[in-house]
This record gives structure tokens, C-alpha cells and sequence, in this order.
């Protein structure tokens, strides 16, 4: 079984999945990789930036970043960003400006996949206990 538990660990995967995200912001402008892959993708940069500043276990840690992926989206749906008024476009295209239901299932997909990574690496196992003489 693949045991990665150190923050370097993490932080290295997390800087190559931000560097294919980058890569496709910057290259890919097809109908598939950009649109579904990315999304796919953004969730696994939030996972692994997460591991970097919080190592040990977390199981429900690919339930979180779905939630957080979720709350995002939802934030595009009342189009938060033109109602503060934000101009800058770094921030604009971090948070997104447009809700799409498609950006919600490749959210559930990577973490899914997610959860399966998390399980491998990290099993749930049951607590040891004593047994009684």
C-alpha cells in the first residue's frame, strides 16, 4: 500500500497539480480537458494543500473540499464577485464568475476520487482495544 504521510509528500503533489491546472488554463482550449478535467482537477489542488498544513488523517477530509467546491459554485450562482464589485482577474478567475451544474458533478467525480486515494493511503482501521482477561 502507497504511504504518503509527510507534508513534503503533499506539497509536492500539490504543486504538480496546480502546475497541470495552470497548463491547461494557459494551453488546453478544447470541449473536454479545460472544462471537465480542471474541474476535476481544482479539487485535488484544495485536498493536497490541505495535507500539506494538516498531515494526519482527516477521512472526511474529500467531503470537505466538496463541500467547499460546492459553496464556491453556489457563490457563482448569485454571482458574487460582480455584486462586490471585484475587478481584479486573478480573483475573478480563482473564484469564477459563472454557475454551471456541469462544474458540480466534476467536483463530486474528483472527490470520489478523492475519497478513493484517501482510503488507500490512509484505511480506516478499527481502534485497538484490550481484551479482558
Amino acid at each position: 500500500m502507497l504511504q504518503i504521510n509527510t507534508r513534503g509528500g503533499y506539497f509536492l503533489i500539490f504543486l504538480f497539480l496546480l502546475s497541470m491546472e495552470c497548463l491547461i488554463a494557459l494551453f488546453v482550449h478544447d470541449r473536454f480537458i479545460r472544462p471537465y478535467v480542471g474541474d476535476v482537477l481544482v479539487v485535488g489542488v484544495v485536498y493536497f494543500f490541505i495535507k500539506t498544513l494538516v498531515p494526519r488523517p482527516l477521512p472526511l477530509l474529500p467531503l470537505y473540499v466538496l463541500i467547499f467546491a460546492f459553496f464556491v459554485e453556489l457563490l457563482q450562482l448569485f454571482d458574487l464577485i460582480n455584486l462586490l464589485g471585484i475587478e481584479n482577474q486573478a480573483f475573478r478567475i480563482i473564484l469564477g464568475s459563472v454557475f454551471d451544474w456541469k462544474d458540480v458533478a466534476c467536483y463530486a467525480v474528483g472527490c470520489i476520487l478523492l475519497a478513493a486515494v484517501n482510503y488507500l493511503v490512509c484505511p480506516v482501521t478499527k481502534p485497538v482495544t484490550k481484551s479482558s482477561p
